[in-house]
């Protein structure tokens, strides 16, 4: 049984219980499953049951109305069964990924803010894998709290000037690393620098199609399994990926590698022109990205390091 399946179905189950102890915290509680944790993107299996996994949930309450009510709901959440379908409970032993959490300490534990992020900085300055925790997983059950205007605030993604930056910088990073160091790297026979620029190419290209699917890129372990379902250059990208992981990257006889990382970068370049982002005709990513900055309205953002724009990325 999958992490959240699980999840859901304890909910419910337990959901009498709240029911009944304390029905004023329940109208005013949002219940599901988000946050740290493969279970909460749909990435655990087997492997990852080997530490907190069992049945739990999150209920998010307003941080004041939990701190006056915390100690209520906590017994009422001692009534819950010590274990479900063959799993144990995760409210049996302090498991800071489930129960009770504050609306604002939630979000705050993931972008280091009190608030939604306002301008550029505050946006850049969240890493981009937290805020994929941040709106991940699934909502069960919304009360009359701010939750779930806050989670919107953030489902609805970079504003785009921050979008246009770091598009800019994917684009520049895949070509430097990719288009440029990789195959050089190749013809001097220096594998452990090829390695290097090939994972420097993957990293930016699946930061190029987050953002092209305007979803937020998690962390490095799970990007590219949830890549391969984005519908734009998600497979491609993947396919190209698991290729990368199959080669020796040695010498020479390795480039046939870096002429399909071109064919990937001119699939980039047709979809930055079709998003009419950038008018450029080529496939050197390299030159495209001015082309996308030069889109950007806030001349503070557009001022900014280029390269350094996936801060947090």
């Amino acid at each position: 049984m999958k992490g959240m399946e699980l999840a859901r179905e304890f909910y419910y189950h337990c959901l009498p219980v709240l029911m009944r102890r304390v029905p004023d915290l329940v109208s005013q509680a949002t219940f599901g499953l988000a946050g740290e944790g493969s279970e909460c993107f749909g990435c655990d299996d087997d492997i990852s049951r080997d530490h907190d996994f069992g049945a739990g949930f999150c209920v998010w309450l307003e941080d004041e109305i939990l701190k006056n009510n915390r100690a209520r709901l906590e017994e009422a959440i001692s009534w819950f069964p010590p274990d479900f379908k063959g799993y144990p409970s995760r409210f049996l032993a302090p498991d800071r990924r489930v129960g009770p959490m504050g609306v604002t300490s939630y979000y705050a534990s993931f972008t280091g803010l009190d608030h939604p992020p306002r301008d550029w900085r505050e946006w850049l300055g969240v890493p981009e894998e937290r805020l994929a925790a941040a709106v991940n997983g699934e909502i069960f059950d919304s009360g009359a709290n701010s939750f779930m205007a806050r989670r919107k605030h953030l489902l609805d993604y970079y504003p785009r000037d921050v979008w246009l930056k770091k598009l800019a910088a994917a684009a520049m990073n895949m070509a430097q690393a990719g288009q440029y160091n990789l195959p050089r790297q190749l013809e001097r026979c220096d594998g452990a620098a090829a390695f290097l620029a090939a994972a420097k190419f993957a990293e930016a290209a699946l930061s190029m199609v987050y953002l092209f699917n305007r979803r937020y890129k998690p962390f490095y372990k799970h990007a590219p399994r949830l890549a391969r379902n984005l519908p734009i250059l998600g497979r491609d990208l993947t396919e190209l990926l698991d290729l990368l992981a199959s080669t020796r990257l040695k010498d020479k006889r390795d480039l046939a590698v870096a002429e399909e990382i071109e064919n990937f970068c001119s699939a980039c370049a047709a979809h930055l022109r079709a998003m009419e982002v950038s008018d450029d005709p080529g496939s050197w990513l390299w030159t495209h990205g001015p082309e996308i900055i030069s889109r950007v309205e806030d001349p503070a953002i557009k001022a900014t390091n280029l390269l350094e724009a996936q801060a947090g990325a």
